[in-house]
């Protein structure tokens, strides 16, 4: 009677402990297999996420991950990698484990070879691709932006005060200049 209480404790404690190990080594596991891409034909037709397939984006269809899950997918061929997010369910086709979109098949150089052995994990954390404090070659710009509210006001009020004057002084001496043309030719015969 002890004798069976034991391997009942035993064998709840190692499936336990297999349960635990299970899921703790999901997010560092890494697959590999085949890889195939969808057509261009595919833009415009929705995924099983609901958003609308287009061949330039790096998204791919994924059995088991859920959707947004980030994938870094390496091509064993040529070492090109890329990240793609899931969006849709499949491949649908036995012996792959992955069908990418048209421009990350062509961002890792498959597009002539249509399947490839690809190895593929899951992305836990992307950094954002920025670099600080690098140089661009371009020159800086500093705006003191008070002082030219206050210049361009100035400016403004100039030409509101000067402005229809000068439209006016034209204009009269536009005036002067026919009535004195006129004038001229009336003294002429």
């Amino acid at each position: 009677m002890e004798y069976k209480h034991h391997i009942t404790a035993v064998t709840v404690l190692l499936t336990a402990v297999l349960f635990v190990f299970s899921f703790a080594s999901v997010g560092a596991q890494s697959r590999r297999g085949k890889a195939s891409f969808y057509s261009k034909r595919a833009t415009g037709a929705r995924s099983a996420s609901g958003e609308r397939i287009h061949h330039d984006s790096l998204t791919c269809a994924h059995r088991t991950y859920p959707f947004g899950t980030r994938l870094k997918v390496t091509n064993l061929r040529n070492g090109k990698s890329i990240i793609v997010r899931v969006t849709d369910r499949g491949p649908h086709t036995r012996g792959r484990i992955i069908d990418l979109s048209y421009g990350a098949a062509r961002a890792l150089g498959m597009l002539a070879q249509g399947i490839a052995m690809v190895e593929v994990e899951r992305v836990e954390r992307l950094k954002v691709p920025y670099r600080d404090e690098e140089e661009t070659g371009l020159p800086d710009f500093e705006f003191d932006f008070e002082k030219m509210q206050q210049s361009f006001l100035r400016e403004m009020l100039s030409a509101r005060l000067n402005g229809p004057l000068k439209k006016k002084e034209g204009r009269s001496a536009l005036v002067s200049n026919r009535e004195e043309k006129i004038k001229k030719t009336e003294r002429k015969p």
